[in-house]
Order: structure tokens, then C-alpha cells, then sequence
């Protein structure tokens, strides 16, 4: 006779359970009936929305003159976790004839970034930023690896 309480109580106890996830799932169903929770990618390409603190990678910011705001200051390459960025910098020499620092080129291994966004916060000039693009897949290792600034640019006046 226990046996058979015990698994009277075993059948009720599964059943109170099943009732208990029938009712969660039933309250999500109508609370977010009307909330999109998924997107159909890549049907959806066009007008895909991303969230603001999505992580794509790192890109460097210039403006309509050709010209950014990285000093060289090498604090993006030291703050990175597992060597994704490289600086590689010159000395320019100023009309007072000086000797300024400054960058020749800003290496950006994209198939080593972790997206950690530890680079974006060590920029004292906000000189980079995380894009929102997320489509990298290409057949050469080789095109992951990206020179950010562009040909020709040069460090924005007044940027120390």
C-alpha cells in the first residue's frame, strides 16, 4: 500500500510541475505576443535592426578632411588582451622643427578580436570605435586583417 501512496504522490508531484512550466510558458505567450523576439536573417537584411551595444569591430573614425584623431599613444595595443592591434608609429617634425610622434599605421587583426571593447575604452581621443557590422566571413585568413587608417590621413589639429 506505501508503494502505491509513494507513486500517487510521484504522478501528482509531475503533474503540479508539467502545470507549473504550462503556466510560464503561457504567460510569455501573451505577454510578449506582439514583441518581436526573433528576426528571419537574412530575409531581414535591409531593415535589420541591431542593438546600440552591439559589438561588430574595431574601425577608426575619420572625418570629411581625411584626418582622425589617434595619436599613436599605443594604449588600444597595451590594452588588449591578445594582441589584435598593432600601432606602428613615426616621428613627424613640426614646422617649429620638432619631433611629434605620430601614426603610420594601425594594424587590426580582425580574426583574433574578441569584441571585449577593452581598446575602445583605453582611447584617451576616442580615435576608434565598435562598428556595428557583423558579416566577416570570407575563404582568406589574410582579408581579416585590416589597416584602419586610411591612405592619406593625417591626426586632426588640436588632438594631443
Amino acid at each position: 500500500m506505501a508503494f502505491l501512496i509513494k507513486y500517487i504522490k510521484e504522478v501528482a508531484s509531475a503533474v503540479g510541475s508539467l502545470w507549473a512550466g504550462m503556466r510560464l510558458t503561457g504567460k510569455y505567450a501573451l505577454r510578449h505576443g506582439k514583441e518581436k523576439l526573433t528576426q528571419q536573417y537574412p530575409d531581414n537584411r535591409v531593415e535589420l535592426v541591431l542593438p546600440e551595444r552591439f559589438r561588430g569591430e574595431v574601425v577608426m573614425t575619420h572625418d570629411t578632411n581625411n584626418e582622425h584623431a589617434c595619436t599613436g599613444c599605443t594604449a588600444c595595443e597595451l590594452a588588449c588582451p591578445n594582441g589584435t592591434i598593432k600601432i606602428i608609429t613615426k616621428f613627424d617634425i613640426s614646422p617649429e622643427g620638432k619631433k611629434k610622434k605620430a601614426l603610420d599605421t594601425f594594424i587590426y587583426h580582425l580574426e583574433l578580436c574578441t569584441m571585449c571593447n577593452l581598446c575602445i575604452e583605453a582611447c584617451p581621443t576616442n580615435a576608434i570605435k565598435m562598428a556595428q557590422t557583423f558579416e566577416h566571413s570570407v575563404f582568406d585568413r589574410n582579408k581579416l586583417t585590416k589597416k584602419l587608417n586610411l591612405p592619406g590621413s593625417k591626426i586632426r589639429e588640436g588632438v594631443e
